[in-house]
């Protein structure tokens, strides 16, 4: 998008990819306080564009054929509009002017956002001026859009990967719902503009092609931004962003790449800080809420029809009742109180009434506070929760119940005798054995040559083309951060063994700590954790993963003080502004001549907290009959409208879309940057040991720990920018408080949110890294010796020249041969191959 200006108007112009097609959006600045937008419905092409901004030029000039100043400038770039946000003056556009590619999935690029530009509608010579406009700018501009908000132009982020596909994989008959007509459809043009295309035999000739489907609102974060002008404006203007979480990383099994994804959506909904949104509001909303999806697949084949793709839900938030801690006196550990008597469990069966709906039955919850204390203070939640779920249970059938898991994780910790990690595997097996997942295949071969025990066990929906997740798993301890974020570990890596075996990779489900896709996942998880942490804690995770398997290094103990007292402190003096700034980019406050201003509020209690809604114990019962049984999505799905389109339609071009033929794009930008996390980073070092990242390795096997691995290669990647999600700064960061767990265990060494990317060695003839010194020695990949000649005459210069490594023709024969059998024409195998091939059976499964 290109942002023009002149005095009376705005004019934005949006492009495709491929720049052949472009809209223009036309905003009106005479009004100093309402918002006048005109959607041009034309579709212009390039020319058109330019002819159409020449003669806005040459109309706006002050004097007729003046070449000094222009009548149309050039205001700025932008990749989408946030939205348009009014305070006491005018109406304001945000727009994303910077932008990184966090991850792919089937094609499907998805951005973080990197900086933005507010920017002012109305004219100077227009504008109202009002004393207290700027603080409210600066309250709202406190919510750092650069941390951790993503979008997507072609995939909904908002919902999960089984709920688009599920819909993809009906479209013939979600076209021929009576509720829309041929004309409509054909008018109809859908917002994912990438999805692919489907055809089937004796089915109308016209191709469906993608779907127009309205976001779930509750983890959109720039909803109410977009709300005056939802139905205004086309529908390709509208980008809906989420805050969270979302990091991929490449996992290689004998060199096919396997991409795992994590996707964190925050509710948008009763959202807040540590100690100022605690338990749920009125309608259900929890506060600390969070919806983390790990997706599963194949990257050697990025569509979504053709390629086979996996995905696990499971969910945070906090306990689902009326309480709160008091913050007015200064402590580490503020006492827990109940603010409202809630005897027929009326908010608690608001919230599970809305996971009913989203993901079907059962529901299981697994709650982590504490049960015995000294001087009660979480076990208080527990004695109200668990009548809460009985009295809801009553009302459902037994198979369909609310399953409700109390243990007490921070006590265990505690004893030498019990293995928290152990009890927590028997749990997540359990969990999703119940739940099953969601997979767009069905069952391999190999599942029937090799067949596994477990696997016949595996819950949810079979259907003909694979299985479908009903249930989810809610875990919470009081903050729903360290020890929660363990939890969800745990779950994840239990599910992540299910996904690949069924995708076909391994020959059972079953992962073990210490393999390089444990660590991996661990790292992920960990990143995962530490952001979450920052966005409603004020500090990174102080417990992981490492510290309940009691090998983190006794060296970290002071730095789980020093993360205590940051959390402390962030939850004493910053907490309240915070609040302040998501409550009005929310608009949850909006501001007004009528009202007292923001900061004059002694509370937001009453911003949280409308018209009571009338919870009966029938709306109970009826809510529940209709989803215990019912798969997700399928109600929805028959309201969905589709779109018949030309294959060839370059709106819709994958190819164009993913490799950007029209621009010139450097190496670091299509691929290095799109990756977090690569199994390069914790292979051994040493040459002869067995390539699988399945395989388990002793610390002293992987040449130095990663841990050290970690830290030598933050500082180069933090340089080149290619954190997912970098940290605030350290004036932000130091604001934290105390911990939900006690902190007399020990933490990970990194306590670093940023994601990480394998940075490109530039191999000279000595066999050194250019750019880190590091030995050439890799266990499995491909190792070139490289020739670097300068260029220019100049030292200075870092032009070089690279003349390509010499193959000898063994390495030659080896590739024909592979290409060979790519076509069908498998070489005889010779007695050398039949020895290799009997040795590796016999080490690998005998």
């Amino acid at each position: 998008m290109v942002l023009y200006e002149t005095r009376a108007r705005y004019f934005l112009v949006g492009t495709n990819q491929a720049q052949t097609k472009h809209r223009v959006l036309k905003i009106d600045r005479t009004e100093p306080k309402d918002l006048v937008i005109i959607d041009d419905k034309h579709v212009y092409s390039q020319q058109e564009v330019r002819e159409l901004l020449g003669r806005l030029d040459l109309g706006n000039r002050t004097k007729i054929g003046q070449k000094g100043s222009s009548g149309l400038s050039r205001a700025v770039s932008a990749f989408g509009i946030v939205g348009f946000v009014r305070f006491l003056e005018g109406y304001y556009i945000v727009l994303i002017t910077k932008r990184r590619k966090m991850a792919d999935i089937g094609g499907h690029s998805i951005y973080k956002i990197e900086d933005t530009s507010m920017i002012y509608i109305p004219n100077d010579s227009v504008r109202v001026t009002h004393p207290d406009e700027a603080r409210y700018v600066r309250i709202f501009q406190n919510v750092d859009l650069s941390s951790n908000f993503y979008f997507s132009y072609s995939y909904d982020l908002s919902h999960s990967l089984q709920y688009n596909l599920t819909l993809l994989q009906r479209p013939y008959e979600l076209w021929s719902t009576p509720e829309t007509s041929a004309e409509e459809e054909v008018q109809t043009q859908s917002k994912q503009d990438s999805f692919d295309i489907f055809e089937e035999e004796g089915l109308p000739t016209q191709v469906v092609y993608g779907i127009q489907n309205e976001p779930y609102y509750k983890y959109v974060w720039n909803g109410k931004l977009l709300e005056r002008v939802k139905d205004i404006v086309h529908h390709d203007w509208l980008m809906y962003i989420i805050h969270g979480f979302c990091g991929q990383s490449k996992l290689l099994i004998y060199g096919r790449p396997v991409h795992i994804t994590l996707i964190a959506r925050r509710s948008s909904k009763f959202a807040g800080t540590r100690f100022l949104k605690r338990g749920a509001n009125c309608e259900g909303d929890v506060a600390n809420e969070v919806e983390t999806e790990q997706i599963v697949h194949d990257a050697s084949v990025m569509s979504f029809t053709a390629g086979s793709y996996s995905s696990y839900v499971q969910v945070r938030g906090s306990v689902p009742l009326y309480w709160s801690q008091d913050i007015s006196t200064m402590m580490p550990k503020p006492p827990i109180r109940l603010d409202q008597a809630d005897p027929y469990a009326h908010v608690a069966g608001l919230h599970f009434d809305q996971m009913l709906q989203r993901f079907g039955s059962p529901i299981i919850i697994l709650n982590l506070v504490k049960k015995r204390e000294k001087r009660k203070h979480e076990k208080i939640l527990s004695e109200e929760l668990y009548p809460a779920v009985t009295n809801l249970n009553q009302f459902l059938p037994p198979e369909n119940s609310i399953d409700y898991i109390a243990w007490d994780m921070a006590r265990y910790t505690k004893s030498k005798l019990c293995n928290v990690l152990d009890r927590l595997s028997m749990i997540a097996e359990n969990v999703v054995k119940r739940t099953g997942f969601f997979i767009n295949r069905s069952d391999f071969y190999c599942h029937t040559v090799r067949p596994d025990d477990r696997w016949g066990d595996v819950g949810g929906h079979i259907t003909a083309s694979g299985r479908v997740q009903t249930g989810v798993l809610r875990t919470n301890c009081v903050d729903c951060l360290d020890r929660t974020n363990t939890a969800q570990f745990m779950v994840g890596k239990c599910a992540l063994a299910y996904q690949l075996y069924a995708l076909g990779m391994i020959d059972k489900p079953k992962l073990q700590f210490d393999t390089d896709c444990v660590r991996l996942f661990e790292e992920l998880y960990e990143d995962h954790g530490d952001t979450l942490s920052l966005q409603y804690g004020g500090s990174q995770l102080v417990h992981r993963v490492k510290t309940y398997r009691k090998i983190a290094p006794w060296t970290q103990h002071s730095k789980d003080i020093m993360q205590t007292l940051s959390r402390y402190y962030s939850n004493a003096f910053s907490d309240a502004d915070r609040q302040d700034a998501i409550n009005l980019f929310l608009q949850v406050y909006q501001p007004s001549e009528a009202k007292p201003h923001l900061w004059e509020l002694p509370t937001d209690f009453y911003l949280n907290t409308h018209i009571l809604v009338f919870f009966s114990v029938c709306l109970w019962l009826n809510c529940a009959r209709s989803c215990v049984d019912a798969v997700p999505c399928e109600e929805t799905m028959k309201k969905v409208k589709v779109k018949s389109v030309n294959r060839f339609d370059e709106s819709i071009d994958i190819y164009t879309e993913f490799f950007k033929p029209y621009e010139i794009t450097s190496f670091d930008d299509t691929f290095c940057i799109a990756m977090t996390n690569s199994a390069r980073e914790f292979m051994p070092k040493t040459v002869g040991v067995d390539p699988s990242p399945f395989t388990v390795r002793k610390p002293e096997e992987t040449g130095k720990s990663v841990l050290a691995n970690k830290s030598s290669k933050e500082e180069t990647l933090l340089q080149r920018k290619t954190a997912a999600s970098a940290p605030p700064p350290p004036s932000e960061e130091a604001i934290s408080s105390t911990s939900e767990d006690d902190s007399e265990e020990d933490r990970d060494d990194d306590g670093s949110v940023s994601q990480r990317s394998t940075p490109i060695k530039l191999l000279t003839e000595s066999g050194e890294s250019t750019r880190t010194g590091e030995s050439v020695k890799e266990p499995y990949g491909l190792n070139l010796l490289m020739h670097v000649l300068p260029v220019s005459s100049f030292p200075e210069d870092s032009v070089y020249a690279v003349s390509l490594p010499q193959v000898d023709r063994d390495s030659r024969d080896e590739f024909e041969s592979h290409v060979m059998m790519g076509q069908g024409q498998v070489r005889l195998l010779c007695r050398d191959d039949m020895l290799m091939y009997r040795e590796y059976v016999k080490n690998r499964y005998m």
